[in-house]
Order: structure tokens, then sequence, then C-alpha cells
């Protein structure tokens, strides 16, 4: 071996084999039965990547041709549309049923489960409609308040922004119609491609904007009005998580903010606890808050001592 190498010596390491499989996959093995794990069959677990693909899907049926994935034209609009819908029906709908039934503490409710796949299903795809226009607005508020974009398109096409909120709208639907699993992994799928992260839990109200979004964490219980604008970094979080007698986190408590309605939140603003902000208020980069602001308020930090002191220009022959 070359005495420059940092490699380890290959001669020191034993090379794999057959046992070295049996032991490994006979370990690996027992750790998953112990764990307990769900098999197909039994009562699998929702499908990741099938989730990923129903989204994209979602996006292309509101939004026909802005992928690029398929060919849209006016003549075939209605086709494509109609086979589209029925294609998410069908994948979103064995989704769901995989997470209720995943969830189901009742023996043998496969048909039940089922059923109310179908039906949580069919209630979200007859609400498509009503969130198109919801997200359009979304656009709309984005139009408004960002003197950089040129047009809806650009938003629809390129902002994580509205990327996210198209998410969190499907997701939230889910959310509400208790279907385990799915909202989360559908905002988690967003958070990844933004870095933006909403819980789908959180509510949101008309024409909402989301500046640039890097770093943007919106937690389960926050309650957000309408025509209400956030930029990058801005923390809607809890204060504290409340406890049990035996030391356990409390479950469904409320413990995230409520932004009323017309309020600018500028970047890296932390808020946290059940605290309100008050309609029509600002609140300013980088600040702090964990007490409830009235309405019409502006709330600054001073800022920090800013030294600025002109360098001595260096001598040509130094």
């Amino acid at each position: 071996m070359n005495k420059d190498c940092n490699h380890p010596d290959a001669a020191s390491i034993p090379t794999w084999s057959e046992n070295d499989t049996t032991f490994v996959t006979q370990e690996l093995c027992k750790a998953c039965q112990a764990s307990g794990i769900r098999f197909h069959g039994t009562a699998a677990i929702p499908e990741r990547q099938a989730i990923v693909n129903i989204l994209d899907d979602l996006f292309d049926l509101l939004f026909p041709g802005y992928s690029g994935r398929s060919q849209v034209t006016a003549s075939n609009l209605f086709f494509a549309t109609g086979n589209l819908l029925n294609s998410i029906y069908t994948r979103l709908s064995a989704q769901i049923f995989r997470a209720f039934s995943y969830d189901c503490t009742t023996a043998n409710c496969m048909d039940t489960c089922r059923s109310a796949a179908e039906a949580t299903c069919a209630q979200l795809l007859r609400k498509l409609p009503a969130i198109r226009e919801l997200l359009l607005d979304d656009a709309q508020a984005a139009l408004d308040g960002d003197p950089a974009t040129k047009s809806m398109d650009e938003i629809i096409l390129a902002y994580p922004g509205f990327r996210c909120i198209f998410v969190h709208r499907i997701a939230h639907e889910l959310y509400v119609a208790k279907v385990p699993l799915i909202p989360r992994v559908m905002s988690e799928s967003a958070h990844t491609a933004t870095g933006i992260d909403i819980n789908p839990g959180a509510t949101i109200g008309k024409h909402f904007f989301i500046d640039h979004g890097t770093g943007v964490v919106i937690g389960e219980t926050a309650i957000i009005g309408d025509n209400v604008k956030l930029y990058q970094g801005v923390t809607l979080g809890a204060l504290s998580f409340p406890k049990d007698g035996c030391g356990k986190l409390i479950k469904g408590a409320k413990r995230h903010p409520n932004i009323e309605d017309n309020v600018t939140i500028y970047a890296e603003s932390t808020i946290l606890g059940d605290v309100t902000i008050g309609h029509h208020s600002i609140i300013g980069g980088n600040t702090w808050l964990t007490e409830s602001v009235p309405p019409y308020s502006k709330v600054t930090i001073e800022p920090t001592k800013l030294s600025i002191v002109p360098k001595q220009p260096r001598p040509q022959n130094a």
C-alpha cells in the first residue's frame, strides 16, 4: 500500500460473507418485529412517495399546464381534468384507507375503514374549486405585496411560499377530517422542498403571503386571520409544553399564537405561546414576543449599537 494513502488497510478488515448476511438479516428482522412494524397485508401505513405524487397531480389539477408534465389544451381540458380527478380519487382514497386502517383499534373493520376513506376523499375533492379560489387569492396577495414579481404566473410557477400554502390548504382539510399520518407527510414534503414548516393543523385565513419564506415555522394550533404577511425566519411557536402528573406532554392544548387580520410580521421575529397579535399590527424584525399585542400596534426593538469606521486607504507601495 502507498505510504501516503489514508485509506484503512483492507487486509485488516474481514470481507463480507454469507455469515454476515445471515447475522445482519436476523438482527434487523428481530428489531423490526420487536418494534411492532406494520406489514403489507395487515395494516400497512400510507406510502410517502405515493402521497407526494398525488400532491403533484393535485397541483396539475388546480393549475393545468404549470408543471409542464402534461400537455393540456383548451380542447382536451375537460377530459384531461376528469381523467386526472378520477385517478386522484382512486389513489388518494387508497392511501387514506391505509391511514385509517393503520390507526383503527377495531378488529375486522376493513369495510368500515374503506367506506370512511372513500367518503373523506370525496369530501376533499368536492372542495377543490373553493380551494383553488383561495389559492388564487393567496397568489394575488403575493402579487400585491412583492414588487419583485411580474405576474401571477411567476408566483404559481416559482414561489416557494405559494407552493407551501397550496400543500397546506390540502393537508389542513385532511387534518380536520382526522386522517392520520397523511397530512403530516404532505406538510413535511413541502417543508423539505421549500424550507417552510407549516403544521397541517394551523388555521390560515385568506389572502395569505409568505415573502421569501426560508425558515418560517407555524405551529399546529396557530390561528392566522385574513390579509397576513410573513417574512423569512418568522416563528409562530409554543412557549412551553404542558405535562401531566407523570411528566408526559399533554397533547391538543392551545399553545401557539393567534394572528388577527391585516398583520405584517417581519424577518426573524419569534412569537411564542397562546398570545394574540391584534389586527392591523406590524411586528418588526428580530423581535421576541411572549405576550399579546393590542390592535394597531407597531412592535420594534431598539437597534443595537452599530459602529462604522472608515478604513484608511492602503499605501500604494505597501
